[in-house]
């Protein structure tokens, strides 16, 4: 009897150990698979989402706003051009001066870059201080319009008749003729224009325009012992000049630094 009960004790720990170890092993396999492949494919997913974002979302950058503004109004400046046949460089430089590079108040409130008055407008109107108090300005919905604007001033009036018999791509031209016709006041008001056509390259987009291979600036490659005085004496310009003509604001120069050396002419 004695064998009996403890054969039958030994037959049931032997089953209750076999099953213990036989659920423990279902469980615990596929929890662990389970786990490691979640967290694996969710870092994968996150990681080209974030790639993907920071491409989209990288704002081009310029030097300075008026590279900026250059690069968002070339284009419809030739497409005036084409129409009008006013240099692209000329009304670019116009652009730039007259709208602060698209900073001024006139231009960020009423998308005017080159502050036509109102003159007989209907359309709508902003008031701004400019040779008299509160002066009567347009105001459009699209800078695009202020350029159109611009086009048929200049050629709706006799007195710049004269200048569309200039070279189309004759910008030293234009900058006097304009204030010779009474656009401007100012006497440097055409060297202000040439400067900035010449600072900025202006003119390549009046070759565009015509097919023709821009004309570039005289130009000096910066070699070991130069400084600016010894190639403001080599090219006849000032320091000063020098550093107006390519924006410098130290006196620091580096080997293989590219410099604009052409003089503005100072006979106006």
């Amino acid at each position: 009897m004695k064998k009996i009960i403890t054969i039958l004790c030994i037959t049931l720990l032997i089953v209750s150990c076999g099953t213990s170890k036989k659920v423990q092993t279902k469980k615990a396999k596929p929890r662990t698979v389970k786990v490691n492949r979640t967290k694996k494919n969710t870092t994968k997913e996150k990681e080209v989402i974030v790639a993907e974002e920071t491409v989209k979302e990288t704002p081009e950058v310029y030097a300075n706003k008026t590279e900026e503004y250059i690069a968002i109004f070339s284009d419809i400046a030739q497409d005036e051009m084409r129409k009008y046949g006013i240099p692209a460089s000329i009304t670019l430089a116009q652009g730039i001066l007259e709208s602060a590079s698209g900073k001024g108040r006139l231009s960020v409130e009423a998308n005017n870059h080159f502050g036509i008055k109102c003159h007989n407008w209907t359309g709508a109107k902003i008031y701004h201080d400019d040779d008299a108090s509160q002066e009567c300005f347009r105001k459009y919905k699209n800078a695009k319009y202020s350029f159109r604007d611009h086009s048929l001033f200049l050629t709706g009036r006799k007195r710049y008749s004269k200048l569309f018999n200039l070279e189309k791509d004759d910008y030293s031209g234009w900058a006097k003729g304009l204030r010779a016709a009474g656009y401007a006041t100012d006497r440097k008001y055409p060297s202000k224009l040439i400067s900035l056509i010449e600072r900025y390259q202006l003119y390549r987009f009046d070759a565009d325009v015509l097919g023709k291979q821009a004309a570039k600036n005289d130009k000096h490659t910066v070699i070991k012992g130069d400084t600016l005085y010894s190639i403001s004496r080599k090219y006849n310009l000032s320091v000063n000049e020098l550093k107006a003509l390519n924006s410098l604001e130290n006196n620091d120069l580096f080997v293989g630094q590219i410099l604009f050396v052409k003089p503005i002419p100072k006979d106006y």
